[in-house]
């Protein structure tokens, strides 16, 4: 039987809820140091930030809806076992044990944090009262997730494109300066640079997880098939990395033209505080604390909803609202451990999953290519793990230099991506190994 197609004022609702879970405060900082940064070289650099900080993520959401809606399912397609070890790591990581605190240590730092007395600046408590809101606000959104859209999609997301549209277009109406000379890398590799900005910002892990959040709005308006499921997720996707993208554009072009105002700045953070207070004065702050507690609450909402319905899957002895206050209660706990200690903590297990997600993703793409050998998702996932855990360890902290050294012959190495090499070359020999032995491909491809 046809499916009836959703309106456009549907799907555009869905766009916009998925753009407001993507656009955290880590999105909102970016881009203006990038762009402050590149100076001159903004252009070259925001294109290559918008190939990873955007391109991606719309891939990520696109690979889970072609594969069904489940992230696991993805990763199973190296193996069951492997498929349950990566999402629940996935989604720790990006949940409760790193991403969804800092939605609230974030807010509090630039939204609350300047407002306070300085009596207050170095007291605990206020963090501490502060983050017990936040998560119970969260955690009461959550609840419900048949109304994430009428409630993210139609309420905050607005208000947050408003205050952006604020900024940004004081940035072009107004600008503060002409774009100064490029710092740093931006100096003579300006697109590369950009390229592996983007990367950063952990987008591709995020669309994993909100994917589903994207597909169960469209099944709860009546929609079975999948086709029409993947088709309306695409859309959706596209009208969401469009906002994204132009928001980061006009963001980076404020960074651009921000260093004869406010001077240069070490974190995007501070450099849009001191661009909001220049451009709008003393209410400049109000209106980037508003835009940061708007982006980190729809951020923390998308993240508890996705976490917690994967866990209530997982387990079924405990329901979904149940999981809900756990995580959000969890949550609110390690945030109260301020941001540059979740960050030292959480960077080293993200720089080791990351580089998976990414090889995942894209291998979804060419599965029909090499006929969903398993020995192919092998062959690229394992130099992968074994790259990502060198690169882990180094952001740990740890002394392995002499390990390190040893891989300084592989290209990119060096910027971070010493993985893509031979992940191409891996997943070569495992399509070679299969083809040989006549290896079936995944049972989880068929089903697909």
């Amino acid at each position: 039987m046809k499916q009836q197609p959703l309106s456009f004022g549907s799907i555009f609702a869905i766009g916009l809820m998925l753009f407001a879970l993507f656009f955290g405060a880590g999105n909102m900082i970016f881009p203006p140091l990038l762009g402050q940064q590149a100076g001159e070289h903004m252009w070259i650099a925001i294109f290559g930030f918008l190939l990873t900080g955007v391109g991606l993520p719309l891939l990520g959401v696109i690979a889970i809806a072609y594969t069904g809606g489940d992230p696991q399912k993805l990763a199973s397609r190296a193996h069951p076992i492997f498929g349950i070890i990566f999402t629940i790591t996935l989604y720790l990581a990006i949940g409760p044990f790193f991403a969804l605190p800092r939605t609230g240590t974030v807010t509090y730092e630039i939204g609350i944090l300047p407002f306070l007395p300085e009596n207050l600046i170095s007291s605990d408590w206020p963090l501490l009262l502060f983050s017990i809101l936040f998560f119970t606000i969260s955690a009461w959104l959550s609840l419900n997730p048949s109304k994430i859209v009428d409630r993210v999609g139609k309420l905050l997301t607005p208000a947050l494109l408003v205050v952006l549209a604020a900024l940004i277009a004081g940035a072009f109406i107004t600008p503060m300066g002409e774009p100064a000379a490029p710092i740093g890398d931006f100096e003579n590799s300006s697109f590369f640079k950009g390229f592996i900005e983007g990367y950063l910002t952990l987008d591709a892990l995020a669309a994993l997880v909100f994917a589903i959040v994207v597909i169960s709005a469209v099944k709860e308006r009546g929609i079975t098939d999948r086709t029409t499921i993947v088709k309306i997720t695409i859309y959706s996707s596209l009208i969401a990395v469009t906002c994204l993208a132009l928001v980061y554009i006009g963001l980076s072009y404020l960074g651009a033209t921000s260093i004869d105002a406010v001077g240069v700045h070490e974190n995007g953070g501070g450099l849009l505080s001191a661009a909001s207070a220049y451009m709008f004065g003393s209410g400049g702050a109000i209106i980037l604390g508003l835009a940061i507690a708007a982006a980190c609450l729809t951020t923390a909402i998308g993240l508890i909803v996705s976490t917690s319905s994967y866990f209530a899957q997982l387990v079924p002895s405990i329901s979904y609202k149940s999981f809900v206050i756990i995580f959000s209660g969890f949550s609110m706990l390690v945030s109260n451990l301020g941001l540059t200690q979740l960050i030292s903590i959480s960077v080293p297990v993200l720089v080791i999953i990351y580089p998976l997600a990414i090889v995942l993703i894209l291998l979804s793409f060419l599965d029909s290519l090499f006929s969903g050998y398993r020995a192919v998702y092998v062959g690229s996932l394992i130099p992968t793990f074994f790259i990502g855990i060198v690169d882990g360890l180094t952001a740990a902290g740890l002394d392995i230099s002499g390990l390190a050294s040893s891989l300084h012959f592989l290209p990119l190495m060096e910027q971070g991506v010493g993985w893509i090499v031979p992940a191409i070359i891996g997943g070569m020999i495992g399509y070679g190994i299969a083809s040989i032995f006549k290896h079936v491909p995944n049972a989880s491809n068929v089903s697909s």
